[in-house]
């Protein structure tokens, strides 16, 4: 049919161009987070594209839900604006007609989204994961370029090496600077080298002094040694040890569905079933005065998917705490917001309807 071909048309037009506004602002604020964490040292200044891919394919069924969302209040509420909608509804076409062609446009991106929180979510995730692990695990002197001092991912300690091996586990001329308030030590070695003890890694010094002082008393002692150790971290044994819920395949949930994995697969089911019911709440909020440039009901959108989205989260914590089931919670959010957009679009389709008959009635 001609309407439901031209509506999905405009529709897909907004998506896109909504999409293209949302992807650019969240991946430049990404940019700027992940290229922080590089500065800190929480990620290898190399992997940071790598890192950003992960975040935003993680963020991607979000910003899809939410352009969904906005291209349809936009595209209706422009037919309202400019009295297309008063037009349909004068030849009988009513507000819950405009549903199928929504669906219509929408249902590839759905299937988009559901793939994204159901596979490529857990695996995004636990690609980050990996790729912050492998570089804490490295050692501290690994992160030091020869001849540049260079802080711990902690601040706690300042570190210096003159000359490094390729594999980055051992150093020659070390000097550590160790800050434990009252403490604070400094230590100086001919070599040092990272080695893994149990669930720890441990930096190995040899042939060098050590230097501590206490602020507090004033006491200063100064020692030699042959061989000195400190640990610096845990292994990447222990590390792995807690998988994240993020992390893991959806069939992994589904396996062991203990508190934390149902928080999880519900909030992946639910994001997917927000975004269907966004698209039924967007027919009925679209609705504005014809000939009046106003966007209140763009902004009452918003809100609404800020809310809802609040909930989804707050929701996947109640559900990890144990005060409400998933069964429970996942009907009551998701199945009340479905009737709430259904009696919308009936309630706003009946004012369409009454407002018609004063006029049908004097012609």
């Amino acid at each position: 049919m001609l309407f439901d071909a031209t509506l999905r048309r405009e529709l897909a037009r907004s998506f896109g161009a909504t999409l293209v506004v949302i992807l650019t602002i969240v991946i430049t604020m990404m940019l700027i987070r992940t290229l922080g964490l590089a500065a800190g040292g929480s990620v290898a200044p190399e992997d940071v594209v790598l890192l950003l891919g992960y975040t935003a394919l993680g963020h991607l069924p979000t910003m899809l839900a939410l352009s969904l969302f906005v291209a349809v209040v936009v595209t209706l509420g422009r037919m309202y604006r400019d009295s297309e909608m008063a037009i349909w509804f004068a030849s009988g076409l009513g507000l819950g007609r405009f549903v199928r062609p929504v669906l219509g446009m929408a249902w590839p991106v759905l299937v988009v989204v559901g793939a994204l929180l159901l596979f490529v979510w857990p695996w995004g995730n636990q690609s980050s994961a990996e790729l912050r692990s492998r570089y804490e695990q490295r050692s501290d002197l690994s992160r030091v370029a020869p001849g540049v001092f260079q802080a711990s991912r902690d601040g706690s300690r300042v570190f210096f090496v003159d000359r490094a091996s390729q594999e980055g586990v051992e150093g020659h001329n070390v000097f550590v600077l160790t800050r434990q308030p009252p403490l604070e030590s400094v230590v100086s070695a001919r070599s040092g080298q990272l080695l893994t003890e149990g669930a720890d890694r441990v930096l190995q010094l040899d042939s060098g002094q050590r230097t501590e002082s206490d602020s507090q008393s004033g006491v200063r002692t100064l020692s030699s040694f042959e061989r000195y150790r400190v640990v610096v971290g845990e292994s990447a044994a222990r590390t792995a040890s807690a998988a994240a819920p993020k992390t893991l395949p959806t069939h992994a949930l589904l396996r062991d569905p203990t508190l934390r994995h149902q928080a999880e697969l519900a909030w992946r089911v639910g994001l997917l079933l927000a975004t269907a019911n966004l698209l039924l709440l967007g027919v009925g909020l679209a609705a504005t005065q014809p000939r009046r440039a106003t966007n209140w009901n763009l902004l009452l959108a918003l809100l609404s998917f800020v809310v809802y989205f609040n909930l989804i989260n707050l929701s996947q914590a109640w559900i990890a705490s144990g005060k409400f089931g998933m069964g429970g919670v996942m009907l009551a959010l998701h199945g009340g917001m479905f009737a709430l957009a259904l009696a919308l679009i009936w309630w706003r389709n009946h004012a369409a309807v009454l407002q018609l008959l004063p006029r049908r009635a004097a012609a």
